[in-house]
């Protein structure tokens, strides 16, 4: 019979005492006050004296003391999060906008819990729900039109609730945001107003986005402008996705000499493609066939030529959003259930 040999000793060790948590009572002492001066002064700073709370402030900074917010959430009834969903957390049009909309909220005590939902309503409402899980103050969602689910949960949790980036006379709550018809049809006029006998929409598979080229399609149709010719990608927008659509286009004989036609984009992203694939192929902008965008984002001025567009204050959108839901959770009504920024249509060379 064979001997295992005998497994290795390890070496002895000092055991390493537990680390001692940093609590408030900890911080009450290095500041010479109580834990319950220490827990006013975190919870409502304005209760306590400007030498009291410096002196909480440099104990809690020399021990690294952090709040537990879920007990602070228990005792206040306040999470002092705000969920934010949005389609997309690289595309500027989202970004621009919660980059003030969130200055605002911090600039009030309250963090973003951010999630990206794409453009799947069923994918909006599992977010949704994980988010209410976790008990925000107020929810921002991108759109109007969710889930049915969606709306239940939202009316059922109580929450102040702002819909952007669109406009109905029926919100959940409150909404801030233009409306896509009408900037489909502002492009549409200008379009024709200059001239452009011909027209395609390219656009991704945004429901926004189609009900802007659905409004262009009537508006341009109803103006005596023939087509115009839809065409749509299923996949977010990109550069590739607007060369694509556009050779598309090309291939099938639009923009022929004659045709004195306008290429209309859902995005300037779309948009900045389909102007790449006409000077690949030589084709003249705007002599031959015009390009227009939408979004003014910020390489739209850069771009050769210059991107004719539609902008949206998106500062103004974010602003106006944390407004009224800061409003709301105060427990008033705002002045407005429903606030229409607008939109404005910038002349460029490319059109």
């Amino acid at each position: 019979m064979t001997r295992r040999p005998p497994l290795p000793i390890p070496p002895r060790t000092e055991a390493r005492p537990p680390a001692r948590r940093i609590t408030m009572e900890t911080v009450g002492r290095m500041a010479g006050v109580s834990q319950v001066t220490v827990s006013r002064a975190l919870s409502d700073p304005s209760k306590v004296s400007p030498e009291t709370l410096t002196r909480i402030q440099e104990a809690i900074a020399a021990t690294g003391f952090v709040p537990n917010a879920l007990a602070g959430a228990l005792a206040s009834k306040k999470s002092m999060l705000i969920s934010a969903l949005v389609p997309s957390i690289t595309n500027i049009v989202y970004s621009g906008m919660l980059a003030t909309f969130s200055a605002e909220l911090r600039a009030r005590g309250y963090q973003i819990l951010l999630s990206e939902t794409g453009f799947d309503r069923e994918d909006e409402a599992a977010t949704v729900e994980a988010h209410l899980s976790r008990r925000p103050d107020a929810m921002l969602l991108t759109g109007v039109h969710h889930a049915d689910r969606t709306r239940r949960m939202l009316l059922g949790a109580g929450v102040p609730v702002v819909e952007v980036w669109d406009i109905t006379d029926t919100p959940i709550d409150l909404c801030v945001g233009f409306s896509h018809p009408e900037a489909g049809r502002a492009m549409a006029d200008y379009a024709r107003a200059r001239g452009y006998r011909r027209a395609a929409f390219i656009t991704a598979g945004d429901e926004r986005a189609l009900r802007r080229g659905a409004a262009f399609a009537e508006r341009f149709a109803q103006a005596g402008g023939e087509g115009p010719v839809p065409i749509r990608g299923d996949a977010p927008a990109s550069l590739a996705g607007g060369r694509a659509l556009t050779a598309a286009l090309i291939d099938a004989g639009f923009g022929s000499e004659a045709d004195k036609a306008v290429i209309a984009a859902s995005s300037d992203v779309l948009a900045q493609g389909a102007l790449i694939e006409l000077a690949a192929r030589g084709i003249a902008v705007p002599g031959r066939v015009a390009v227009m965008g939408f979004g003014d984002q910020e390489m739209a001025a850069a771009l050769s030529p210059t991107l004719t567009t539609v902008r949206v204050n998106r500062d103004a959108l974010g602003r106006a959003a944390a407004q009224a839901l800061l409003t709301r959770i105060g427990g008033a009504a705002p002045d407005r259930q429903v606030i229409d920024v607008g939109f404005a249509l910038v002349e460029r060379e490319s059109a």
